[in-house]
C-alpha cells in the first residue's frame, strides 16, 4: 500500500502528474490516494523529492 506522510509532504502535486492511474488527488492542500485505483507501481514513491510517499506492507 502507498501512503502519504503528511508531516513530510509539501503538497507540491508532483505525484499527481506522475501517477499512471490518476489515483492521486489534491484536496485542501492534502494528498489523497485512491486505494481502489492505485496499482502500487511506486512511481510516486521514487518521484517524491521529500520522500513523503511511502510503500508499506
Amino acid at each position: 500500500m502507498i501512503i502519504n506522510n503528511k508531516k513530510k509532504c509539501l503538497s507540491c502535486g508532483g505525484c499527481i502528474s506522475i501517477c499512471p492511474k490518476k489515483a492521486i488527488t489534491l484536496k485542501k492542500m492534502n494528498i489523497i490516494i485512491n486505494k481502489d485505483l492505485c496499482i502500487e507501481c511506486k512511481k510516486c514513491v521514487l518521484f517524491c523529492p521529500v520522500e513523503a510517499m511511502e510503500h508499506v506492507e
